[in-house]
């Protein structure tokens, strides 16, 4: 009996998880990635229960839930700094069986890179689907240095997924979301300050505190798409937030305005029809990107990665056809992705109101929710996607 061979095309979050998961199966596993180093392109991740019991099937779990750093209160205020939900850690903690974590994306991907040998990845190595595989033939993956067969590819290609584009030629892709987003990590300020998201008129401001003493900030605003400032994006941000609560502009005079990240947000609004074909699985972004209100992509990826690897953990020494298991992974995956997806376009539109009226009016019912019981607003409204467990062999 031979051992099975995995192609994992995308050396990001959920990429390197699906990997670490059928390495510690027995897979054979080789990741492509086209960049020069693993060094990702963002600034934090938020990563929710449902992640950290994605990770424990890999045992990865706690060395993500040591680096919590929320204690005591955070939740939603107004720029003027008024709270319009309050939830406490040890809530949502207990909510949800473990913390809300935030990390900078590069300690991540250091954590998922621990988890397998140098031998498994290449990097600088642009990569092209040329046959999905089928029942009776392998999956062909093209690179510089020759094709590779493989029993399962796994496209973690991202948002623009090349593999996504052979899948489904017909399927539309993403669309823009109606508003931009920046990010920042700076030095965290003297003075302590609650986690939050602050919502505004036609914008958004986020605050985390990362466990290495530094703040990874992200901001939104509704604006036309492919847009850029003429003096910079750090001047940009302060037109725009400089005059909301403490410590936005204490944040905003710290950043380094060539270390301000700006990108349109966008989604796969129309579902894909599955999230495989032959021996070809999707997962992350490639799948069903969704834009960042609810801080679940890099979550979803996790759980794909998981998922993915429980389907096919039965192929993994005999080189058999994984199409069954692939369909499982489909209906295992796809409508609870969907469902977020669709959530966190709600909420996006929610978060990003323009009209004074209808401001107040959501700010009313926000903060008249919250008031209802302990059991408030935002543990509610998340309730459905943290308590997310895995399967089980």
């Amino acid at each position: 009996m031979r051992q099975s061979r995995a192609v994992v095309i995308g050396g990001g979050v959920g990429g390197l998880t699906a990997a670490v998961a059928l390495h510690r199966l027995g897979w054979s596993v080789t990741v492509l990635e086209a960049a020069r180093t693993l060094a990702p392109v963002g600034a934090g991740i938020g990563l929710a229960p449902n992640a950290h019991r994605a990770l424990d099937v890999i045992g990865l779990g706690d060395a993500v839930r040591d680096l919590a750093t929320w204690h005591g209160d955070g939740g939603i205020r107004t720029p003027s700094g008024r709270w319009l939900v309050r939830s406490g850690s040890e809530a949502a903690t207990a909510r949800f069986g473990g913390p809300l974590v935030t990390l900078h994306r590069a300690t991540l991907v250091e954590i998922l890179r621990s988890g397998l040998p140098d031998s498994c990845l290449r990097l600088d190595c642009r990569s092209t689907l040329a046959d999905p595989g089928a029942a009776d033939r392998p999956a062909v993956v093209a690179t510089p240095h020759g094709d590779l067969e493989a029993d399962l590819v796994v496209g973690a290609d991202g948002i623009d997924s090349r593999v996504r584009r052979v899948l489904f030629p017909t399927h539309p892709g993403p669309r823009y979301a109606g508003f931009t987003a920046w990010r920042i990590v700076v030095p965290a300020p003297e003075r302590a300050f609650p986690p939050h998201e602050t919502w505004g008129r036609g914008g958004v401001w986020g605050s985390h505190l990362l466990k290495d003493g530094r703040v990874y900030a992200y901001a939104t605003a509704v604006v036309p798409e492919g847009g850029r400032s003429a003096d910079g994006e750090k001047a940009e941000l302060r037109r725009r937030f400089a005059d909301w609560h403490d410590p936005i502009p204490d944040l905003l005079a710290a950043a380094d305005p060539e270390g301000v990240l700006r990108h349109d947000v966008r989604q796969l609004a129309e579902p894909l029809p599955a999230y495989h074909r032959g021996r070809t699985a999707l997962l992350g972004d490639a799948a069903h990107a969704m834009t960042p209100t609810l801080g679940q992509g890099g979550n979803q990826a996790i759980e794909d990665a998981v998922v993915l690897a429980h389907h096919v953990s039965g192929a993994r020494h005999d080189g058999r056809d994984p199409g069954r298991a692939l369909a499982a992974y489909t209906r295992d995956r796809l409508p609870r992705t969907t469902a977020i997806v669709r959530q966190a376009a709600r909420t996006a539109r929610l978060n990003h109101l323009t009209s004074p009226l209808l401001l107040a009016v959501r700010d009313a019912l926000v903060a008249g929710v919250g008031r209802f019981g302990p059991d408030d607003l935002m543990l509610r409204s998340f309730a459905s996607i943290a308590d997310w467990r895995p399967p089980r062999n």
